[in-house]
């Protein structure tokens, strides 16, 4: 298997260029059912198996939970930035570095699963409630130089739960060990 594939098992994002409502629900669902997803592939694992790598030089499961939490916490506030104020420009974050902070070291994931379980709650309440044009809100990414509706961003949230169960999954399906692979 290829070094990128094993980076983006599901393939990268690609932006809709449009969208109906029943896409839109079906993001929503994907978004809502991630708790539950991410709960159920985690919560028997050792804490040896926390720390096996989705890749080489990746990211451990445990990484990998403690980031989603993180992610979605920053998603939230900018969907609620983007609903309170006129297209206002986004504060991005190095997840690289929250990833190596002791909070995202920890091998307890019980308290980023619970933190995903109600920060998902409050998000789905949320989106669930947008109507068309809360849906076209804006904001912009300065890194990026990017300005995003909210529809899209829900597309991107739902395919970022996915990639990081992908990642999970990828781990386990390897044992953490991709020597066979070099």
């Amino acid at each position: 298997m290829h070094q990128e594939n094993l980076k983006f098992p599901i393939g990268t994002f690609k932006k809709p260029e449009s969208y109906t409502r029943e896409e839109l629900s079906i993001w929503i669902n994907t978004i809502a059912e991630f708790p539950k997803t991410i709960q159920t592939l985690t919560h028997s694992l050792s804490v040896d198996k926390l720390n096996w790598r989705y890749r080489p030089g990746g990211w451990t499961i445990k990484q990998v939970v403690h980031h989603c939490g993180d992610s979605h916490m920053n998603s939230l506030m900018r969907f609620k930035l983007a609903l309170t104020e006129e297209n206002p420009k986004i504060k991005p974050y190095e997840e690289d570095l929250w990833a190596k902070l002791n909070d995202s070291l920890d091998d307890d994931i019980t308290y980023s699963l619970n933190f995903i379980e109600g920060l998902h709650y409050r998000w789905v309440v949320l989106l669930r409630s947008l109507d068309e044009k809360q849906l076209e809100r804006t904001f912009r990414h300065p890194e990026h130089g990017t300005t995003s509706t909210l529809a899209e961003t829900i597309a991107t949230y739902a395919w970022h739960c996915e990639h990081h169960l992908a990642h999970i999954k990828q781990a386990l399906m390897f044992n953490g060990d991709f020597s066979s692979l070099t």
